[in-house]
């Protein structure tokens, strides 16, 4: 009996097995082609995609004058690390740098509680008012008050110089309410009625059944809102009128700056003039390292979740 036979076992029960491959059976000449053309074409994506990190990292331990003429490519020339013991001897950095960290953690946590309970209750189509919460949602897409009305709003509600300015306008992105929306409409009802017959409550279905089962769009959300509020400058250049409340997005914002208006007005000094070259690949390294260190760990998860909506039921 071959492998892809019927069999039964001793309990009734029939089982079939996946065809195996044969031993000794050859790829066609086409597939092996497709597989060669795959590879060359997926390592040129990878190596377009990492060659300016690669480049960005030399720049950034490479001496000014190298950087100025161009010559600067995957490796550092001039090695040094002048503008580093700059940025980081500054104790206002780090400083701007524990900000940074608390600002993204409380907003993130804060977006994620309510894009939640708000996804989740649009996701379900007997609520009555249901199109106007997702009109509400989708019209702030499109408008808004305007800087100066948001400015004024933050102002009157004495927001001003607190971590509320930055983490409490932008706490909902419309666009991911709309996907984690989409999600749990494509979860199965009965698992949610049968919940219900054991007698949990909303709160008890949301906390203990749906969650658990919506990791991938859950991990995927918390990184798009932590890589935002970690990258966002201007709520905290706008809002915060002490140095010491800055993120450290608007330290380093404050540092290119002040290192280009000394090389335009022909400041003299090496320290000054080798912050002035490659300030700002250190700043971008300085910026990405901390998503880079946290992307491992919810990596499994990010993959699901960006293809969230091409499979449906």
């Amino acid at each position: 009996m071959t492998d892809t036979a019927a069999k039964t076992g001793t309990a009734g029960k029939t089982s079939v097995r996946v065809p195996r491959r044969q031993k000794g059976m050859r790829d066609s000449r086409g597939y092996r082609v497709f597989q060669v053309v795959n590879t060359v074409i997926l390592l040129g994506v990878v190596a377009v995609t990492l060659y300016p990190f690669a480049n960005i990292i030399a720049q950034s331990f490479s001496d000014e004058s190298f950087i100025r003429r161009g010559e600067v490519n995957l490796l550092p020339k001039g090695f040094n690390t002048t503008t580093y013991e700059l940025v980081m001897s500054d104790e206002l950095f780090w400083r701007n740098y524990q900000n940074t960290v608390v600002y993204t953690v409380v907003a993130t946590v804060i977006a994620m509680v309510l894009t939640t309970c708000y996804a989740y209750v649009l996701s379900k189509h007997e609520l009555r008012g249901r199109k106007v919460l997702i009109g509400i949602a989708v019209f702030t897409m499109f408008f808004n008050g305007g800087l100066i009305p948001n400015y004024v709003l933050i102002t009157s509600l004495e927001m001003k110089n607190t971590i509320w300015a930055i983490v409490l306008p932008n706490a909902i992105s419309v666009f991911n309410l709309l996907v984690m929306k989409s999600f749990f409409e494509n979860m199965p009802k009965e698992l949610e009625e049968a919940a219900q017959i054991d007698g949990l409550s909303t709160y008890g279905i949301l906390w203990r059944i749906v969650l658990p089962l919506s990791k991938a769009v859950v991990a995927t959300m918390t990184l798009f809102y932590a890589v935002s509020f970690w990258n966002s400058w201007f709520a905290g250049f706008l809002y915060m009128d002490r140095a010491e409340l800055f993120p450290v997005t608007v330290y380093l914002r404050n540092l290119i700056m002040g290192a280009e208006t000394a090389g335009s007005t022909g400041s003299s000094g090496a320290d000054l003039a080798q912050t002035a070259a490659n300030i700002q690949s250190v700043t971008i390294v300085l910026t990405v390292l901390p998503i880079l260190f946290v992307y491992p760990f919810i990596q499994r998860y990010f993959v699901s979740g960006v293809m969230l909506g091409s499979v449906k039921q």
